[in-house]
């Protein structure tokens, strides 16, 4: 396994998630209310891992070319985000309390929401797919067999490194983070994000439907 390639992977592979501001937003969140940050950043991972395997190993041009496909992901991720924008601004106007369960009720029963959440977040924005599975599968896909696997072994660690240190690096700042002027701040930032992303996927998906 080429020690080079699999760093060019690294660093293309930040590149391409980095950027992806929605997912990361959710993370974050979920770091800074230590509230399954650790499992959310699994799932983002586990999804990453997946679309850049099926990318890089012959899947990227099947998903590129079904319109219907990235038209329904793209109009569900709008509606999702939108959903959590909505969220985030309730809890900054009326505050985590009264805005949520209490905490222990929200723990014993809120693991299979958040994990609901982060692959709504990272499942139904059609960016995911177009970064980590048409653009990094095109370029993997140019290297051979074993330099390919090398690849994507450098993309699948950049994912996992990211997302486990933002959720693990929020949490551990989380009392600072967590304060309530601090913690509204966030949740508005959070909110502004998601419409901002809904709005470019809209235009995106409408200028889809002109050409």
């Amino acid at each position: 396994m080429s020690s080079s390639v699999l760093l060019q992977g690294f660093g293309l592979g930040l590149s391409m998630i980095i950027p992806i501001g929605a997912q990361n937003a959710f993370v974050l969140n979920q770091g800074v209310r230590r509230h399954h940050h650790v499992a959310t950043a699994t799932l983002c991972f586990l999804c990453d891992f997946a679309l850049i395997a099926l990318g890089v190993f012959g899947g990227g041009a099947m998903l590129s070319s079904n319109e219907t496909l990235l038209s329904v992901v793209t109009l569900g991720g709008i509606a999702f985000l939108l959903t959590y924008a909505y969220q985030s601004l309730k809890r900054a106007w009326v505050g985590e309390e009264e805005s949520t369960e209490s905490e222990s009720a929200k723990t014993g029963k809120g693991l299979m929401a958040v994990l609901i959440g982060a692959a709504a977040v990272t499942l139904l924005n059609p960016h995911v797919y177009l970064d980590t599975v048409v653009v990094l599968g095109s370029i993997g896909g140019q290297f051979e067999p074993a330099q390919r696997t090398a690849f994507a072994v450098g993309t699948m660690l950049a994912s996992m490194v990211w997302f486990y240190g933002i959720a693990l690096g929020a949490a551990k700042m989380s009392p600072v983070l967590s304060k309530p002027n601090v913690r509204k701040t966030i949740d508005i930032l959070v909110a502004g994000m998601m419409i901002y992303v809904a709005f470019l996927l809209m235009q995106k998906w409408m200028m889809g439907l002109e050409g």
